[in-house]
């Protein structure tokens, strides 16, 4: 389980005493399934946090917690001290953005198209103005245009802005996703296995890109089971096991761990039974 050769991750500014994120206590469950069991986690300005566990753990349901697609059975979750609701949208509008671990761009738009699609949570045309296709929204539509260029050539995807979203390659769809997330202005940035199904190198561009971010001003929370690439990537890492938080710490006190080893060996049951088939939400984002 050790990671060698691996060189310690540069560390955010760390301001315990006022978290971006604070979640408290949350509890999910699924009828009498218990996916999260009272987990608190919470993150710095300018940090980057790894949520790591075997199959089965319950980090997607965890995500989804935060950001408002479950509304937990108990607890609560606080960005920037403001408690959020349990409502998407206005997870979003609040500052937290999202990426799933299967991507969900809009296949026939471009590349452009899909990042301004992230931006309009923040344009304020009403629907007569944006019909009429007035001053107002000519002013807001270049400047959307102008901010999703921006991003697009951010994460390194500039030169693919005409491209339709189903022809690029895996790699630059995930970065993709990415850019339509920073879109929405986020404080705080969820990434749900970012560098699931590539390469070498396109997971050192991940990484890359991540750090950029970071650097930029957010806050970065990551799933993934990539050990090598969370251990050298995070300043502080939680792993969750069963739904409850096993151990938490700094990446060398997490991959050292010998209950961490344990979970890893001993491996998890299937995702599936996090959530059961009858609830509404799709099984497909279940870890």
């Amino acid at each position: 389980m050790t990671v060698t050769d691996t060189p310690a991750p540069p560390t955010g500014p760390s301001t315990p005493d006022n978290p971006v994120l604070q979640a408290r206590g949350v509890t999910m469950r699924f009828g009498g399934l218990t996916a999260v069991k009272d987990v608190d986690m919470h993150v710095n300005p300018g940090e980057i946090v790894g949520l790591i566990g075997p199959n089965g753990a319950g980090k997607t349901t965890f995500f989804n917690c935060l950001t408002g697609l479950y509304k937990p059975t108990e607890g609560e979750v606080r960005l920037q001290g403001e408690v959020l609701p349990p409502k998407p949208r206005a997870v979003v509008v609040a500052g937290m953005a999202r990426t799933f671990q299967n991507i969900r761009l809009f296949a026939n738009m471009t590349a452009l198209e899909n990042v301004m699609v992230g931006r309009y949570c923040r344009t304020s045309s009403m629907a007569l103005t944006s019909i009429l296709r007035g001053p107002k929204f000519r002013r807001e539509e270049e400047a959307t245009r102008a901010r999703a260029q921006e991003l697009l050539e951010f994460v390194g995807l500039g030169n693919s802005t005409e491209s339709l979203a189903r022809n690029m390659p895996y790699g630059d769809q995930r970065r993709l996703e990415i850019a339509r997330a920073l879109a929405t202005d986020p404080k705080l940035i969820l990434l749900d296995e970012p560098t699931a199904g590539m390469n070498p190198q396109e997971t050192k561009q991940a990484s890359d890109l991540i750090f950029r971010i970071r650097d930029s001003g957010l806050a970065v929370v990551v799933i993934e089971h990539d050990m090598r690439f969370i251990f050298n990537l995070c300043d502080r890492v939680l792993c969750l096991v069963r739904g409850e938080v096993l151990v938490e710490g700094t990446p060398h006190e997490v991959q050292s761990d010998p209950r961490v080893i344990e979970a890893y060996i001993g491996g998890g049951d299937d995702e599936d039974e996090e959530a059961p088939a009858s609830t509404t939400e799709s099984t497909e984002e279940q870890q």
